[in-house]
């Protein structure tokens, strides 16, 4: 299921790829802290921060994703960078952390943030997927933090949203570039109130405001997307609940970041997973969300299969579409376009959610690359653990520098299941899994 083809544009690369399940980020892309907006054209446009090490949060540049479908995405890589041959920040080289974008009067406005007294800037572009150009200073009074996200109301009036443990807000002048700085009000959102860590986001649903941002009430980390309402943009806030949470997304997951927007007559929530066994090198990922009619927001689960069906069995399945991991497993790069489940050790679970499996396959094909160790993997449908419908027994006499395809009887069951994989067998980085599917 992946397909890829590139253009070149005048001084950007376009990358077409297909990609209908979680995560939305192409391999060997890190897109994180998701901000989702559908603009005229009818597209959906994520604009968000860049990652590209385990050793420092986000890079030097932005790209954006967007899609008509929800399964064809285009990459539009370096839209806006901080330094280099294409850099729009003529006063620092720092970093660029997460942006947001909006429109107004035939300019898109991309306000990214970076570390230090220079936090808040803004940059135009005529295109939504830029290039963004005029790198500016927003001053905020003194009030330099990260995490910008700017909403324009119904009645024209546009919102600058900034901060971290407490959420910052002021209203934009007309030219979309400055700050009224007499408007200026602190503790929007708090830390105490509402979980609030930072990377705020608005939205306006039914009349009511929906603040959405990284929620630290769970495990003392901030991996949930939380939202707290409103019947006025600057509040009061009440706290509301939790609509996604990344935990075992990675053994050393951290944080989360996100947005949710209404796409085609239905709502979405957007945020990130980690890999690499790190807080960082993110990826962007979907979920479809429903809301109640007192205006809440039911929590979904992650799952394998995003805003798409159920996966299909007898399609490729890749490794790294893992929801849930558990124990030492992490996802992680073995080339420029393709990722892999690696680390596996005797007891790790990971879990795909959901497959449909037809009533016709027998067999299960597994592309992997062998440690030196006998390792045996289970195959549980919806935890029924009692009642495993394959098991894989992977010889330790397989030559661990190359990948090979093994194969393995699966007993029929029929139906949509969240499919669990346990793997038992001593040794570090048992094997790694570059995809399976199912076989009649």
């Amino acid at each position: 299921m992946k397909y890829y083809k590139c253009l070149l544009l005048p001084i950007m690369f376009k990358t077409t790829f297909l990609v209908a399940q979680n995560p939305i980020s192409p391999p060997g892309v890190y897109i994180a802290d998701p901000s989702a907006h559908v603009w005229a054209d009818g597209k959906l446009y994520l604009y968000g921060s860049n990652d590209e090490s385990t050793t420092y949060y986000c890079s030097w540049t932005h790209h954006v994703l967007s899609t008509s479908d929800l399964k064809t995405w285009d990459l539009i890589r370096d839209v806006f960078s901080s330094k280099g041959a294409k850099d729009q920040v003529p006063y620092n080289d720092n970093l660029l952390y997460a942006p947001d974008c909006q429109y107004r009067n035939g300019t898109y406005y991309m306000y990214y943030c970076q570390p230090g007294n220079d936090a808040e800037g803004v940059a135009t572009s005529k295109s939504p997927v830029g290039p963004f150009t005029n790198g500016k200073k927003l001053y905020t009074k003194g009030i330099n933090e990260i995490d910008p996200c700017v909403f324009i109301d119904d009645d024209g009036q546009a919102y600058y949203i900034w901060g971290q443990f407490t959420a910052k807000m002021a209203k934009l002048k007309p030219n979309m570039t400055e700050i009224d700085s007499s408007t200026i009000k602190d503790n929007i959102v708090t830390e105490k109130e509402h979980y609030f860590h930072e990377g705020g986001y608005m939205v306006k649903r039914n009349g009511i405001y929906y603040f959405i941002y990284a929620h630290i009430g769970r495990l003392n980390t901030p991996s949930c997307i939380g939202y707290a309402t409103s019947k006025s943009p600057m509040g009061p806030f009440k706290y509301r609940g939790v609509i996604v949470d990344n935990s075992h997304c990675d053994p050393n997951n951290w944080n989360n970041h996100g947005s949710i927007v209404e796409f085609k007559g239905k709502w979405y929530v957007l945020y990130h997973r980690a890999t690499h066994n790190s807080y960082i090198m993110r990826k962007a990922c979907i979920e479809p969300i429903t809301f109640n009619e007192d205006g809440s927001i039911n929590e979904v689960e992650m799952t394998s299969q995003g805003a798409s069906g159920p996966l299909n069995a007898k399609t490729k399945i890749e490794a790294e579409w893992a929801c849930l991991l558990f124990g030492n497993t992490y996802i992680s790069a073995f080339s420029p376009n393709e990722d892999r489940l690696t680390n596996l050790k005797g007891g790790d679970r990971v879990v795909y959610k959901y497959i449909d499996f037809p009533s016709d396959i027998n067999k299960i094909e597994i592309r992997l690359k062998p440690g030196k160790n006998v390792v045996k993997i289970q195959l549980v449908m919806d935890q029924t653990w009692h009642s495993p419908f394959a098991t894989i027994d992977i010889p330790g006499t397989l030559n661990p520098n190359e990948w090979v395809s093994v194969q393995a009887n699966v007993k029929p069951t029929p139906g949509i299941h969240g499919l669990w994989l346990k793997f038992s067998g001593d040794g570090d980085t048992m094997i790694d899994i570059d995809w399976f599917r199912f076989l009649n």
